[in-house]
């Protein structure tokens, strides 16, 4: 691994980072991100999130020295990309959304051709080993052409580690890669969190990041709009659901005085509280005022994509705020 000249508190910081791509004659100039700051903890496995166009992949891209910052900075493991832009590059590797792998290479020649553009000495490459972990040893002299989508998206990883960077930067690592070659690759990066990795991720499935992250910023319109250890962010939402399955089923939700109600298949409905302002006790008493008799209850607590939801349909101005 890339060793620090000493371990920074955050792997990646950014503060009042900017990008405005120009506009034209027709066009007005576009803000990608507006001020974003962020702070991603050492050692973490931390969510970026956020709806198509909010910036995400522009950040990401100037990390990866692909897209120049319009103004602010960024440190990535204690070294500022503009007074030390090789330095920082060479702390992160960046698995990117698209598949970019040679096809006429073997995934162990492309191994090699990534470590020799990090400069890695022969003698210090671990192709086989990286190959290995990603379940790639058996393709290693296969052509990528010849590999499927979901064995390609490793090499990429493994291309990403290379250089044993100390940070690492997942952009939807899982698109279209099955459920099995899923659960490998998500082994595979929390082995490499235990081992001091630094893992950042954006992806499209909500419960991913619900069940792996332990930290999670949601960016929208270009600026942060939430940014918390995963638990707490998950308690923000603080309407419950008690799903109630009546003694005899019901065509159409009850009427309850001072809660939703909406019908459930098989005859169910749910009734959804402000725990703050009521309890469950308080739902079942309306349940039974409306002369119904419960033979089953469930509650069900919010997940990510109801946080994610409220907090991405905001007005602009809410979100500015």
């Amino acid at each position: 691994m890339t060793q620090p000249d000493s371990l920074p508190d955050f792997a990646i910081r950014a503060q009042g980072l900017t990008k405005t791509y120009p506009g034209t004659k027709t066009t007005a100039p576009m803000h990608a991100l507006r001020g974003l700051d962020l702070a991603i903890p050492r050692g973490s496995i931390f969510g970026l999130l956020g709806p198509n166009g909010a910036g995400k992949s522009t950040f990401i891209n100037i990390l990866a020295g692909i897209c120049r910052k319009t103004s602010g900075t960024v440190e990535i493991w204690g070294r500022d990309i503009d007074e030390r832009p090789r330095d920082a590059r060479a702390a992160i590797g960046v698995v990117p959304q698209e598949i970019a792998a040679d096809p006429f290479f073997t995934p162990r020649e492309a191994l090699d051709v990534a470590a020799g553009m990090y400069a890695v000495p022969k003698s210090e490459r671990r192709t086989d080993a990286l190959l290995a972990a990603l379940g790639l040893s058996d393709k290693a002299n296969a052509y990528v052409r010849q590999l499927s989508g979901g064995m390609k998206r490793r090499v990429m990883v493994a291309k990403a580690m290379v250089h044993n960077p100390p940070v690492l930067i997942l952009d939807e690592p899982t698109a279209g890669v099955d459920v099995e070659l899923r659960r490998q690759l998500w082994n595979y990066v929390v082995e490499l969190n235990r081992a001091g990795v630094t893992i950042v991720l954006t992806t499209h499935y909500l419960e991913e990041a619900q069940e792996l992250c332990d930290q999670i910023a949601i960016i929208n319109r270009g600026m942060v709009v939430a940014c918390e250890p995963t638990p707490k962010l998950l308690s923000r939402m603080d309407t419950r659901l008690v799903l109630v399955t009546p003694e005899e089923p019901v065509t159409s939700a009850p009427v309850l005085a001072g809660f939703e109600t909406a019908l459930l298949p098989a005859g169910g409905f749910s009734v959804a509280y402000r725990t703050g302002q009521s309890s469950v006790e308080q739902v079942l008493a309306a349940v039974r005022a409306a002369g119904l008799h419960i033979r089953d209850i469930a509650t069900q607590d919010p997940d990510l994509e109801d946080v994610f939801v409220a907090l991405t349909t905001s007005k602009p101005e809410t979100a500015a705020a």
